[in-house]
């Protein structure tokens, strides 16, 4: 196996967590819809607005990177849930879908070697490569998922 192949399988790893952080599938696994709304004492977000957030910035991203028909979203007024509470289980369970079908896009668009580490990517301009891209994803989703575990913990949940 080459060594860059052996690099795209480490970072397709670690777009699923579990070595540096919980995964987020762990995370959604541990948690009630009745639960999701809430916010901790002295918290500004709950479960799901961080999940939002971590699910639309990725969305974000992939379309950045995949996509021909890209257009930049609003900051912030798009990346966080207009709606501070998810209203009903159909929702919420549509949200943790498109995270799932989000990921295994990026993946997947990752493991095609034609698609290079260091090149700009369709959207992107110099520094605004395939590499940086999913780094951002990486990192942005471990920012969050921490916070998601103080809101599980303070929960009583984890």
């Amino acid at each position: 196996m080459s060594e860059e192949k052996l690099i795209r399988e480490r970072l397709s790893k670690h777009l699923y967590g579990g070595e540096a952080f919980m995964p987020v599938m762990d995370m959604l696994d541990k948690i009630s819809f009745e639960d999701i709304n809430t916010r901790p004492a002295n918290l500004p977000f709950s479960f799901y607005e961080l999940f939002f957030h971590i699910v639309f910035t990725q969305k974000d991203i992939v379309k950045f990177t995949c996509s021909d028909d890209y257009i930049t979203p609003k900051w912030p007024d798009f990346y966080w849930p207009k709606e501070k509470t998810c209203k009903n289980a159909e929702e919420w369970e549509t949200l943790k879908a498109e995270y799932i079908t989000d990921r295994e896009r990026l993946k997947n668009f990752l493991l095609d070697e034609k698609n290079q580490l260091t090149k700009a990517v369709k959207n992107g301009k110099g520094e605004q490569t395939l590499l940086r891209e999913l780094l951002l994803v990486i990192e942005h989703t471990a920012y969050h998922t921490g916070q998601m575990l103080i809101v599980l913990r303070l929960l009583n949940l984890h």
